[in-house]
């Protein structure tokens, strides 16, 4: 067979058909330009441990070629991470093409760069799993070759504290590190401390963050910590200005990602959120306030067909006149643009509480994960929220 039929399509391979492949004609076929990446690549991995050595150097080349397709590089890199290397791969900086960065550290690690330590741990401790894992599986290739890398590790470093964290450091003095991230993943990793140790340490934590993450730890273990919250007069984040019954709406909807103040996280574990209404039934109802009011509304559609991907916690509903009325699903508010104000008027005589400048308000404290970042959101946007 030859190498189309072996990679009739991108994503499909035969990768035992490409190993039967001679090596030169993988390397003749890989050097065309013209010929789809996607086949291109599965040839420079089919290489693996058997790259002729006549053509090494023409193939670094390819690696340090910026106008070739990143793909063919990161594949090249992976089969070929040769000490000649080196001096290119240390110049390279995070300006490189999506996934390259990435693939030049790990290459540099197979090559026992120790100076890519503090950019490999970086890398480990960023919020993107695919990542992450290449940072550690980098780090992990230096401990296994060198034993110990700490004299890299500096610890005025949030990322060189986690990593110490993640190879098994006590984390109980974490708790109290100032950087929320680090102690978020200390309690994370406090399996080894037992519950007696994690009580006392409420009580006798440095600060009150250092508490409550002790607190959280014990809740992650299925306690209830509700005693101890209320002992500790039940800290929580002040908003200015938000309204208790939107705070809990929005409280239980999102998975909090690690710099969230573990306030909210204990408070989350604390309070009983409330009852959500039917969903359908609050749809429902706000579409016949409209048509009520004779605005003639479209039928009321949830944000993620209206995109066509992804999901969220609002529906669109269209009306006749022009306008867009938004229903949020987490309780019974509304917003909307370009609509007449008689839309308002009947959803707020409907039992609606409509989002005006309320909706301006910052969550503090609370970050929620929105198209690539991971920051504290508005009210708006936490009531009416779409992802793809």
């Amino acid at each position: 067979m030859n190498i189309e039929e072996l990679v009739p399509e991108a994503g499909k391979v035969d990768e035992a058909g490409l190993r039967a492949v001679p090596a030169d004609e993988l390397v003749r076929y890989l050097l065309g330009r013209k010929r789809p990446w996607w086949r291109r690549k599965p040839c420079a991995l089919a290489l693996r441990d058997r790259v002729p050595e006549k053509y090494v150097g023409v193939l670094l080349d390819r690696i340090r070629d910026v106008t070739d397709e990143t793909e063919l590089r990161m594949a090249l890199l992976e089969v070929l991470p040769r000490p000649e290397l080196l001096p290119w791969l240390q110049a390279q900086g995070p300006e490189q093409r999506y996934g390259l960065y990435e693939a030049i550290l790990k290459a540099r690690a197979a090559l026992g760069d120790l100076t890519a330590v503090p950019a490999l741990s970086t890398l480990a401790n960023t919020p993107w799993q695919r990542q992450a894992a290449i940072g550690e599986a980098g780090l992990d290739l230096l401990v296994s070759r060198f034993g110990a890398i700490d004299a890299y590790l500096d610890d005025a470093r949030p990322e060189d504290r986690a990593y110490k964290i993640r190879r098994g450091a006590n984390p109980l003095a974490a708790f109290a590190d100032p950087d929320v991230g680090v102690a978020f993943l200390a309690a994370e990793h406090a399996s080894a401390l037992d519950d007696e140790l994690l009580v006392d340490h409420v009580v006798t934590g440095p600060t009150m963050e250092a508490r409550l993450w002790a607190m959280y730890a014990l809740h992650k273990r299925g306690r209830d910590v509700r005693e101890l919250w209320n002992a500790l007069e039940r800290p929580r984040v002040e908003v200015p200005g938000l309204p208790e019954h939107i705070r809990l709406a929005i409280l239980g909807e999102y998975e909090l990602q690690a710099r969230t103040d573990p306030r909210w996280r204990i408070e989350r574990a604390c309070t009983d959120p409330p009852s959500r209404l039917d969903e359908a039934l609050l749809v429902a109802n706000a579409v016949g306030a409209l048509e009520s009011a004779g605005l003639a509304p479209e039928p009321a559609v949830p944000i993620g067909i209206v995109n066509q991907q992804g999901g969220g916690t609002y529906y669109e509903c269209k009306l006749r006149d022009g306008g867009m009325i938004m229903i949020s699903n987490l309780g019974p508010f509304v917003s909307g643009y370009e609509y007449p104000p008689t839309a308002r008027e009947a959803l707020e005589r409907a039992g609606y509480e409509w989002i005006g400048e309320v909706g301006d308000i910052v969550v503090t404290g609370m970050c929620v994960y929105y198209f690539g970042k991971r920051e504290p959101l508005d009210v708006r946007t936490l009531l009416f929220y779409w992802q793809d």
